[in-house]
Parts: structure tokens; sequence; C-alpha cells
């Protein structure tokens, strides 16, 4: 099973307990099992848009996984994606793109690395569900945006 996972089964357990769901073992064990299986063809059911319903095991679940994709391991997985697609870094010719349509944000030719921030990362904290959630993307959100600062100046010539 990919690291991803893990990363995402422990942060939603850790995200359960904060968020008071740690009284039903019943809870904990819907949060583990939707963890493990959120990435596997589930994500509607997962992250309850399968349903106008909301339930806080998804809504922990949902979260771990949007954690998992800022910060600093968020930094390392956006790079390491991008690198796989042989993307370039940067191009200031390329803008980012802004207030992309689900397919437009699939189609994703000609775009560069760093414009993945500005398209879907720096938006992620907006998006939690949770306090324990919105608590710990404030600090990630806040790495990132001092990398993009710093990758830009160092791009520029003035860093």
């Amino acid at each position: 099973m990919p690291a991803h996972v893990w990363r995402v089964r422990d942060l939603a357990l850790s995200l359960a307990s904060e968020e008071g769901l740690s009284s039903d073992p019943n809870s904990m064990e819907i949060v583990e099992l939707a963890a493990l299986l959120h990435d596997i063809g589930f994500k509607e059911e997962v992250t309850g848009n399968a349903s106008s319903e909301w339930f806080p095991e998804f809504g922990v679940v949902q979260d771990a996984d949007r954690l998992d994709a800022i910060g600093a391991i968020g930094i390392a997985r956006c790079f390491t994606f991008g690198g796989s697609r042989k993307r370039v870094l940067h191009d200031p010719a390329i803008l980012p793109r802004s207030d992309l349509s689900k397919e437009q944000y699939i189609n994703k030719e000609e775009q560069t690395t760093i414009n993945h921030f500005h398209e879907k990362l720096l938006k992620l904290k907006d998006m939690m569900k949770t306090k324990a959630g919105q608590r710990r993307a404030e600090r990630r959100h806040k790495f990132m945006e001092e990398f993009v600062k710093e990758f830009y100046d160092e791009w520029n010539g003035l860093s």
C-alpha cells in the first residue's frame, strides 16, 4: 500500500480523536477503513459526495487527504509528480489558471509544477471540513506560502 494511504490513515485517526470521535469505536473503525480505501474508487462515498448527508467520519478522512497534499509532504509530492510527468518547474510565460472546471483542471498540458500551488494546493486550507483540519492546515499553508515566495525569489535571482 502506498505511503500516502498510511499517512492519510494516521492523520484521519488523529483528526478524529481531536474532533471527539474516539469515544465511539465504530466511528474510529469507519474512519480507519474509509482512509485506507479513500483512493481506490470509493471517492464519492468516502468524501460524502454520494449524497447530501455529511458524516464527521468522512470529513476527517477528506481533511486528512487534503492535509497530505499540503505542507512539506505536499511540496515533495507536487514536485515528484511534476517530474514524473516531465513538467517544467516554472515558466513565467505560463500563468496559473483560475476558476477551473474539473475538465480544465484535469487537462494539464503546458502547465508548470509551480502553478499547481496556485491552482490547487494553496486553496486547500479553506476547504477543510473540521476544526482540527483547519488548525493543522494553517501551519502547512504558511509553510507552502513561504516556500513559493522563496522559490520565486530564487528564480528571479533575488535570494
